[in-house]
């Protein structure tokens, strides 16, 4: 099973929406509503237009980092990832924050680029070792390298840190299950699932490993928690047959 094919929480999936015109010269009555618009974006999954909204705003505010992070991480889930890289690369300069690192490293990822995207994330995890999400991210780093028990590790640091976050069960159920650990994996899913801040990837991830597992009516009652009901049937077609497969029929 490769790291791609189950939803490890780290760049979102994105869907491509009609952007929105930004404006250059920002007024101050504008702004606000700028930044709304741009936040609303990303929380639909519409990069894109993200990317444009704080393009905008950082045209106007040069120096402001949390804005410059902003748009690196709109870059890279709409899947500019080179664009978030250079983004990132000029921010760094001589005070590479632990902020600015993490995100570099995930922008690594996003680009394949696995041994750099480590060491950015392992330095970024040096100057902020209490940061959960650092940290998570250097287990989807590992993972992505298929070093399965030290990825493990990372997320049960994490863990430790922020305990029953959803994001990072997940991740460590589905890096339990690329390494042969459908238990586990399962065990995972489940305490992630029952987390109220649960989001939907999380469910359809357990739907999955539910129908791997072989228990079709579960995985179909899980996904149907988000799916229309023909994308529900298509997914639970989909799970019968991968059942089916892994009993050898």
């Amino acid at each position: 099973m490769s790291a791609s094919a189950l939803a490890i929480i780290l760049s979102g999936c994105g869907t491509t929406q009609t952007s929105t015109p930004t404006i250059s010269g920002l007024s101050e009555a504008v702004e606000p509503s700028l930044r709304q618009a741009a936040r609303e974006a990303e929380a639909s999954y519409d990069y894109r237009s993200a990317v444009q909204h704080y393009r905008a705003l950082l045209d106007r505010h040069p120096d402001d980092q949390r804005l410059a992070l902003s748009l690196a991480r709109n870059l890279r889930f709409s899947g500019a990832s080179q664009g978030a890289i250079d983004l990132l690369n000029s921010l760094a300069g001589s005070e590479r924050s632990a902020l600015v690192l993490a995100e570099l490293g995930k922008a690594y990822l996003a680009a394949d680029r696995l041994g750099l995207a480590l060491r950015t994330l392992q330095e970024a995890q040096a100057k902020a070792p209490k940061n959960w999400e650092i940290v998570s991210a250097v287990g989807v780093a590992y993972d992505y390298q298929e070093q399965w028990d030290k990825a493990q590790a990372a997320y049960l640091t994490a863990l430790a840190i922020n305990p029953d976050n959803p994001v990072v069960l997940n991740n460590l159920g589905l890096s339990r299950a690329q390494s042969g650990d459908l238990d586990g994996a399962l065990d995972a899913l489940r305490q992630a699932n029952e987390q109220p801040a649960a989001k939907a990837q999380v469910r359809q991830n357990y739907a999955l490993l539910l129908a791997l597992k072989g228990d079709v009516t579960a995985a179909e009652r899980m996904a149907r928690k988000d799916l229309t009901a023909e994308q529900a049937k298509g997914n639970g077609q989909f799970y019968r047959q991968l059942a089916m497969g892994l009993r050898g029929y």
